[in-house]
């Protein structure tokens, strides 16, 4: 049986061989422009947020480097982004200490990704562990339709579920395409389902867990959120620093789908939740 530090140990070595972390597809200069964005106040780098105070470029460099690993050299401005493999692994063993006390604690908790392409293999299993162990995961708004703005105009996708996991999904797409999604960054799929919850007769999300606008969009509303979030995401990493995210896992969030499995593996043990 393995101890501890030997899976911390292999989780970390499956993270660096698989560019979860470490040197990651990421590039520097693709971090930086959203830091600019960000910086900016562009909704596009927001994800949802609303910043209490001003961050600049550099303030964004610096708190990537505390919380993500990324090189704080302002003069680096190309090559490959870095993630700290130690970090991602710290902010797992989090993860999992709050879903353990999600389930001592029976919570509702709804689980939603603008990744489903890749980060559905993370949170499917999480939601079903924790749905088996006694929370309610959620399923407001199922169906409904959610406009978004995209470079070609506003398109109308469908919010739905996959095995517990909301996701938007193409108008027609029936429930045979059980795996396919539409990659977004909006937090309008979020406050959809959020506003669902608050018409309907049950009750709403004591924990939202997510990526980019679903964790942004819900921490901003001041529901307690759990996100994963890459290198160039500061949004995730400030709504943190501020208090409105209480765990950001760092990870490259755009790998092979079950790369993502072993992470989940660890989560659900650490957590005592391993069937």
């Amino acid at each position: 049986m393995l101890t501890d530090v030997d899976e911390r140990t292999a989780l970390k070595a499956h993270l660096l061989r698989t560019g979860i972390a470490g040197c990651v597809a990421t590039t520097r200069d693709q971090s930086l422009r959203r830091y600019a964005l960000f910086a900016a106040r562009d909704p596009r780098a927001l994800l949802g947020l609303e910043p209490e105070r001003d961050w600049s470029v550099a303030d964004l460099l610096r708190l990537m480097a505390e919380r993500c690993g990324v090189s704080p050299d302002p003069g680096r401005i190309s090559g490959s982004e870095t993630i700290d493999p130690d970090r991602t692994i710290d902010a797992l063993d989090a993860f999992a200490g709050r879903l353990a006390a999600a389930v001592r604690r029976r919570e509702a908790v709804l689980v939603g990704t603008g990744h489903p392409g890749g980060l559905q293999e993370f949170y499917a299993p999480l939601a079903t562990a924790v749905s088996a162990a006694g929370c309610h995961v959620l399923t407001p708004g199922e169906g409904r339709d959610v406009d978004i703005t995209t470079r070609f105009g506003v398109r109308t996708f469908r919010l739905s579920y996959v095995d517990g996991v909301a996701v938007l999904r193409e108008p027609g797409a029936g429930d045979s395409a059980s795996g396919a999604g539409v990659h977004t960054h909006s937090p309008l799929p979020v406050r959809a389902a959020l506003a669902a919850a608050a018409a309907g007769p049950g009750p709403l999300p004591d924990l939202v867990v997510g990526d980019h606008g679903w964790a942004c969009g819900a921490g901003q509303l001041g529901f307690e959120t759990m996100g994963a979030a890459d290198a160039d995401d500061p949004a995730l990493f400030v709504g943190q620093r501020e208090g409105r995210l209480s765990v950001v896992v760092p990870l490259d969030d755009a790998v092979r789908s079950d790369y993502y499995r072993p992470l989940t593996r660890y989560v659900l043990n650490r957590a005592c939740l391993s069937q």
